[in-house]
C-alpha cells in the first residue's frame, strides 16, 4: 500500500485516532492487575529468545521473532489463574480471509493469510461510544487527487465474491469472535520485510478484513451502520519493534465518503528493548558493551498484554 495507513484509512473508510482507546490504556495503567510483577519473566523471555536459544553467535530474526512472540503468549496465558474466562481463547494459526466490499464505484477484496487469529468465545465490546461514533459522520477522509487511491493495489478478475473467515469460523465453532491478530515480520533479509508504516497498513486492512466478514456473517451482505459495532486488534513485530491497533468496524456501508466512519487506534513503533548483544564487544581490551539485553521497556509488554486481557478485565 504505497502511502501506508493514509491509504488503508480511505480503502477503509476509516478515522485515525493516535495512541490506545481508554478501554485499552486503563488496563496499562491499572496496578491493581499487577502487570508490573511480570516484569522478570518477560525480561527472561527477551534473553531466552534472543541470547540462549541457538548456539549462532547472533540468533536470525526468523528464529528469534517467532520464539519472542510464542514466550509472551505463554505469560499472558499464565494470566489465565487470575482471570478465568481467558481460558475460553483459541490461538488458530495460517487462517484464510476473505472479504469484498465496495468503495466508490471499485469493488475491492482483501484476501489471504492474516497472520496468527487468537479468537474468543466472545466478542470485545466497542471502545468507542455512540457520540464518538456519530461524530465520525463529520470526518473527511484524505484523498490522493490526483494519485488513484487504488494505485498499487493488484488488479484481478473477481468471478466470486468472497465474504470468508476461513475454516476459523465453521458453523458451531465455539470461538466464533475474532479477537487479535498477530503478524511476525520475521525475515532476515531487511528488504524482505515490510516496513513499520507498511506492516501497520496490513494490519489494519486484515483487522478490517476479519471484522467484515464476520460482519456479513452475522446481518448478511446489506450495506448499513451496525448497532453492535465489531472490534478486532492487531499486534506486529520483528521481534523488537512493536505496533498495537484496534480496529472498530461501525458499518458496512462503505461505497460513499459521507456518513458513519469506522474508527482505529494505533500506537506505532513501541521497542520492547534497544539493543541485544549477544557476545561482548570489546575495544583496547576494555568492554564497551557488555553481553545482554539494554533498554529494556516494560511498556511496550504492558501494552501487548492489555491487548490480550481487553474483554476480560
Amino acid at each position: 500500500v504505497f502511502a501506508g495507513v493514509r491509504q488503508a484509512q480511505w480503502l477503509t473508510k476509516t478515522k485515525l485516532v493516535e495512541g490506545l482507546p481508554p478501554a485499552v490504556q486503563g488496563i496499562v495503567d491499572n496496578p491493581a492487575l499487577g502487570l508490573q510483577e511480570l516484569e522478570e519473566r518477560v525480561k527472561h523471555a527477551v534473553s531466552h529468545a534472543r541470547l540462549w536459544d541457538t548456539a549462532e553467535v547472533a540468533p536470525r530474526r526468523e528464529r528469534y521473532c517467532p520464539m519472542l512472540f510464542e514466550n509472551l503468549i505463554h505469560i499472558c496465558r499464565s494470566m489465565s489463574g487470575k482471570y478465568p474466562s481467558l481460558s475460553k481463547r483459541m490461538l488458530a494459526r495460517n487462517c484464510r480471509i476473505a472479504a469484498t466490499w465496495e468503495r466508490e464505484s471499485i469493488l475491492l477484496q482483501v484476501r489471504g493469510l492474516s497472520g496468527i487469529l487468537m479468537n474468543s468465545m466472545t466478542p470485545i465490546a466497542p471502545v468507542a461510544s455512540e457520540e464518538e461514533i456519530l461524530a465520525t459522520r463529520e470526518h473527511v477522509l484524505e484523498t490522493f487527487y490526483p494519485i488513484a487511491p487504488t494505485i498499487d493495489l493488484q488488479e484481478v478478475n473477481v468471478y466470486k465474491e468472497l465474504n470468508d473467515t476461513g475454516r476459523c469460523f465453521r458453523d458451531g465453532y465455539p470461538y466464533s469472535h475474532p479477537h487479535t491478530l498477530f503478524f511476525l515480520e520475521s525475515a532476515n533479509v531487511r528488504t524482505d520485510r515490510f516496513r513499520p508504516e507498511q506492516l501497520r497498513a496490513k494490519m489494519l486492512m486484515f483487522a478490517f478484513g476479519n471484522a467484515l466478514a464476520r460482519a456479513k456473517a452475522l446481518h448478511g451482505n446489506d450495506p448499513k451502520v451496525l448497532e453492535q459495532p465489531i472490534v478486532v486488534q492487531s499486534i506486529g513485530t520483528d521481534g523488537q519493534l512493536f505496533q498495537f491497533m484496534v480496529f472498530q468496524l461501525n458499518t458496512t456501508d462503505l461505497v460513499s465518503n459521507d456518513g458513519v466512519k469506522n474508527l482505529v487506534w494505533i500506537d506505532s513503533d513501541q521497542n520492547l528493548y534497544e539493543r541485544a548483544q549477544c557476545v561482548p564487544e570489546v575495544k583496547k581490551r576494555v568492554v564497551t558493551k557488555p553481553a545482554g539485553i539494554s533498554g529494556f521497556q516494560p511498556d511496550t509488554f504492558k501494552k501487548f498484554l492489555a491487548l490480550y486481557l481487553h474483554g476480560t478485565v
